[in-house]
This record gives C-alpha cells, structure tokens and sequence, in this order.
C-alpha cells in the first residue's frame, strides 16, 4: 500500500475517533446536565455502542497505520514527536480504558433507573465526576497528538 493511501486512512480514522470523542462526551455531558433520565438513558446507551462502533476500531487503526506510516516515511521512533505521539495516544488509550467500563455502568445504572421508575443514585454521579476527569486528560492528549501528527517537529 502507498504511503498515501495509509495517510489517508490514517487521517480518517483519527477524524473518526477525535470526533467520536468529543460528540460521544458532548451528548452525555448535556442529558446529565439536563436531568432527564430518559435522556441520560438513551445518551449513555448509544455512546457504549459507539465506542465499540468507532473509537475501538478508530484506536486500532490509527496505532497500525501510525506504524506503519512511520516505515513508510522513513522516520525513527527515537524521533522526539513519534516518540511524544505514542506516550500521548498510550496515556489517552490508559485514560480511556476505564471510561469504557465507567459508561457501561453509567448505562446499566441508568437504565435500571429508567425501569423502575426511580432516580439515578450517588453511584451514577460518582462514575460521570470520574468520567468527566479522565475524558479531561485524555482530550488534551489527543490535541497534542494531532498537532504533532500534523506539524511532525524537529
């Protein structure tokens, strides 16, 4: 495969996953802050599918593309932006890991909530503080990520 072909995809799939991200946070971000169980309910349900949709595959991708792009181009991985680019998209990937498994709880507890006609309980807004916490290290991680990937500085 080209050089240019891999780029491509490369490209794509970090649009997919930069844009998954921040959608994904903006939507459960705004039924929490709503109040709205159902909303909370239908928010949290489509970002855990999501996630396995686009960011899991996007994640994939990108590592292996990123990789490769690296042969292809002729660059080191002693090289300091190859070298800054992996420990940012390693430390999201840490950050990111437990997010998946606090939004299937955050989904499960909502939707027990939904079902028996309840509030959501301390549980749930302990696990959208976290959430929050660790979507906030990991967003800056992936804007750096981009930037080096774009500007690749000496």
């Amino acid at each position: 495969m080209s050089y240019e072909l891999v780029k491509w995809i490369h490209i794509i799939s970090s649009t997919i996953l930069f844009g998954t991200g921040i959608g994904s946070a903006f939507y459960v971000f705004m039924a929490c802050r709503s109040g709205n169980l159902h909303s909370i309910r239908f928010a949290t349900s489509t970002v855990v599918i999501a996630d396995w949709l686009f960011t899991a595959v996007s994640v994939v991708v990108q590592l292996v593309t990123g990789l490769w792009l690296v042969h292809l181009g002729g660059w080191s991985f002693s090289d300091r932006w190859i070298t800054w680019a992996l420990i940012l998209f390693f430390f999201a990937g840490a950050c990111w890991l437990p997010v998946v498994w606090i939004q299937i709880r955050m989904r499960d507890i909502a939707i027990e909530a939904a079902q028996s006609d309840s509030g959501l309980p301390r549980l749930f807004w302990t696990f959208e503080r976290w959430w929050i916490v660790l979507g906030s290290l990991a967003f800056p991680a992936i804007v750096i990520v981009f930037y080096l990937m774009v500007v690749k500085p000496a």
